[in-house]
Order: C-alpha cells, then sequence, then structure tokens
C-alpha cells in the first residue's frame, strides 16, 4: 500500500506521486482540456462506482467541475469535488478567511453565535457561544437566516476576502447590548474549540469539544495539551463533543482513537480502521492500527455528542472504537459517510476529490450511509456555550454519567434549524484519508 502522507482536509483523501500509467507530463501551460484529461483517466481507474458512472463524452464539458458532477454516482456520491490548488493549500494550512464563526437561529427565532474559533477577533473581544447576533451592518439578520436567503446574508456580511469590515450588534447572556466592529482577516486555526475537566458525582470526567480533523500544527499541539491535561488529572469518562466536526484527516482521526483508547487498553497494531477500494485497487486494501501515544488515557466510559453535521472522520472515531469499548451518544443522527477520497493535484491548478474508498472498523461494520443514530437525542442547545452545564446536550452527558442511564426513555424530535458557515459548503461534509496524489 502505498504511504500516506498527512494532509489536513475534511474529506478521507490520499495523494502520491505519479506512474508509469498516469497521464504523460504536460510542459505547456495546463489546460482545462488537459485537467479533464486526467480527471476522466482517475475516475475510471480509482472512482469507488466506477462501474456505475454515467457515460460521459469528456470533451462536451469546458471544464473539470462540470465533468466531475457528470461522472458521479449520483445515488450515494455527494461528496466527490473539485477544487483549486490554492484552496486545497490553503485547507491544509489551516488558513481561515472571516470572522471565524457559525451563526444559527434558536427555537425562540433568535439568531445566535453557534461556535467561533479562539484565534478569532470576535473571540479575542468577548464574544462566546449562545451571543444573540441582533444586526449586523444595521440589518437584523434573524429574519435572513430564517429564510436561508444566503445571497442576501453575503451582501449583508460581504464575500470572504480579508478587510471587510462589519459592525454586529450583540445581546449578550446578562441581557446587556454591546457594539464590536470585527475586520474578516486570513488566520490560522484551530480545531480544539474547548476542553476542561468536569467534577461529578461519578469522578473527574474529560470535556473536549473537536471541530474538525485538521492535522494542521496548531491543532496537533493543542490536542496534545488537551490529552496531557487529561492525563494529569486522571480522567476515566469522557464527553467528546462532535457537533459540529464534518471530518478531516483519518490518520488524525487514528491518532484520537489511540489516545481515547489508552496504550494498554487497547494493543498497538490492533485495527482502529480498515479501507477497501474498487475491483481495480483492491492491492491498495489495508488498515489503520491504533497506535503508541504518550498522553494516551484508559478510559472507562466514553459519551459522543453529535448532529447532523458530525461526519466522516467523527463517524470513523465512533465505529472505529465501538469493537473495543461502549461508545455512548447523545443529540442527533450524524451525516452519514462511510466513504473516503483521495487527492490528485493536477498541473497545480486543480486537486480532484472522487470517492475512492470504503471505510469499515475492526468487524468490517461501516455502511452507515443513513448516518449514525444517537442513544439519547438532544436538540443542540445554541443558547448556551459549551461549557455551560445547562447546555442540553452537556446536561444530558453529565446525566448519563453520573447515573448510567438516560432523563427520559426512547427518542425525541430534533429540530433541525438553519446555520450559517463561513467555511465552503464542500467543508462543511467531509471525511479525508491522508495522502496525495500528484498528476502531471
Amino acid at each position: 500500500m502505498k504511504k500516506l502522507i498527512l494532509l489536513p482536509i475534511l474529506i478521507l483523501f490520499i495523494i502520491t506521486s505519479c506512474t508509469k500509467d498516469d497521464p504523460p507530463p504536460v510542459e505547456t501551460e495546463f489546460t482545462d482540456a488537459q485537467a479533464n484529461d486526467s480527471l476522466y483517466y482517475v475516475m475510471n481507474k480509482w472512482y469507488y462506482w466506477y462501474n456505475l458512472m454515467p457515460q460521459v463524452v469528456k470533451e462536451n464539458y469546458s471544464d473539470p467541475y462540470k465533468l466531475m458532477d457528470a461522472m458521479t454516482y449520483k445515488p450515494i456520491d455527494k461528496w466527490s469535488r473539485v477544487e483549486t490548488y490554492e484552496e486545497y493549500l490553503d485547507w491544509r494550512n489551516g488558513k481561515f478567511v472571516g470572522h471565524g464563526f457559525r451563526i444559527g437561529v434558536d427555537e425562540s427565532s433568535k439568531a445566535r453565535i453557534v461556535m467561533l474559533y479562539q484565534q478569532s477577533s470576535l473571540y479575542k473581544s468577548g464574544v462566546r457561544r449562545g451571543w444573540i447576533v441582533k444586526k449586523i451592518n444595521g440589518t437584523e439578520i434573524a429574519p435572513v437566516l430564517i429564510s436561508n436567503n444566503t445571497e442576501e446574508y453575503t451582501r449583508i456580511v460581504g464575500e470572504s476576502i480579508a478587510g471587510i469590515t462589519n459592525i454586529f450588534l450583540f445581546e449578550k447572556p446578562d441581557g446587556s447590548e454591546v457594539t464590536i466592529s470585527s475586520t474578516k482577516s486570513s488566520f490560522e486555526y484551530s480545531a480544539v474549540l474547548h476542553y476542561d475537566t468536569l467534577n461529578l458525582t461519578s469522578g473527574l470526567a474529560g470535556h473536549l469539544v473537536f471541530e474538525s480533523f485538521l492535522p494542521n500544527t496548531l491543532t496537533k499541539n493543542d490536542l496534545e495539551k488537551a490529552f496531557a491535561f487529561f492525563k494529569t488529572n486522571n480522567v476515566k469518562d469522557l464527553i467528546l463533543d462532535l457537533r459540529y466536526n464534518p471530518g478531516g484527516s483519518l490518520t488524525l482521526a487514528q491518532d484520537i482513537g489511540s489516545y481515547l483508547t489508552g496504550n494498554s487498553y487497547v494493543p498497538t497494531n490492533e485495527v482502529f480502521a480498515k479501507i477497501m477500494h474498487n475491483d481495480k485497487q483492491s492491492g491498495e486494501d489495508g488498515s489503520f492500527p491504533f497506535i503508541s501515544k504518550l498522553n494516551a488515557i484508559n478510559l472507562t466510559r466514553l459519551v459522543v455528542i453529535t448532529t447532523e453535521n458530525t461526519a466522516s472522520a467523527s463517524e470513523v472515531v465512533m465505529n472505529g472504537l465501538k469493537p473495543f469499548m461502549p461508545v455512548v451518544s447523545i443529540g442527533g443522527r450524524t451525516s452519514g459517510k462511510p466513504m473516503g477520497m483521495y487527492g490528485w493535484i493536477v498541473g497545480d491548478k486543480y486537486v480532484f476529490w472522487p470517492i475512492s474508498f470504503k471505510v469499515a472498523n475492526k468487524n468490517s461494520d461501516g455502511d452507515y450511509y443513513d448516518g449514525i443514530s444517537p442513544d439519547q437525542s438532544a436538540d443542540d442547545d445554541i443558547t448556551h456555550d459549551f461549557k455551560n452545564r445547562e447546555e442540553l446536550c452537556l446536561k444530558e452527558a453529565i446525566g448519563y454519567l453520573q447515573t448510567g442511564s438516560f432523563s427520559r426513555k426512547g427518542s425525541v424530535q430534533v429540530t433541525s434549524r438553519p446555520n450559517f458557515s463561513e467555511k465552503p459548503s464542500w467543508r462543511e461534509n467531509g471525511f479525508t484519508v491522508v495522502d496525495h496524489i500528484k498528476l502531471p
């Protein structure tokens, strides 16, 4: 199996060097017609559902975006995509342009901050999850979100370009109002949004809010600090909040799975995840083992908070741990993406991300296309910050750890409400494997 090259992405992927069967090197300016040739070749050789692809004439499509859309197997594939090489580099390096927040609507039709990065200017100004956003640039923003009018929202806040300034009118949890000016900027962010310990009647529990499996240096360093903190405090239970985590690098999922199982709880080299390709590439099938981690913790119980935004690598962690330990989930049904992608860099102009393999756990379980249903349903309570014990999902998780049961029997209807992320939509439903293949 090719050696995987770590990459921070929201879609299970791999990238490697050209082989003798790849298209010949291009010495002139790279054109979209040549990109289409490369994409057509990759799709017919590596695409997981290559035998179910629609028949196309590649010359009928003006660029690889249109060709990719025409070739994907629509009944299942919602994930294969094309991005520019610059977009890929920004993603890999953890670069972000904007205010660094997600905004949504609560059950009372009020717009609120859903999450924000600690590296953002708004966070540094004191803004936190749960704050009401009354107006942006003098416009009441809740009606725009409720109508799901993305064009109007973009008109109000502007494009994702550094230097655009917006004026926010917030209502704080104490009822007071504050006006804050924020300028969109480019910054590297950490996917670790929060971690702490909770002193419960059942003992000391760890609590980690993790937003994406982005293996940039900042995120990996923060994860190391978080688990070193948990290990120092000898936590035996952990609440892992993946409610907004759309996925990312499979190797980072492998790291987190290894942190959670402990070096003595699950032997190293035991299978964490398997990957399986189409019949043309079955020789590339392989597995990702648990690995030794300095700050691995020996958990007694793991509770995961999930929503419809929980996808890909997040689901792999849940599924990969199930053969070895109880994994209890609270919140909403996950997105359902048991597939992964390899990334092909083409002409330093595009990166192709076709679905290239299926992911399963040690027992070969992995067909969760409809998502993973929670053990206890609970609404995503955006009226409270992540660490507030009155937040519905966290409260349910704490209750379970302290009593061994849920607050009620049976499931409840989880309400899906509008929310807007500054990330491109294709980054909100991803899962990455890790490696890249550079075509000429």
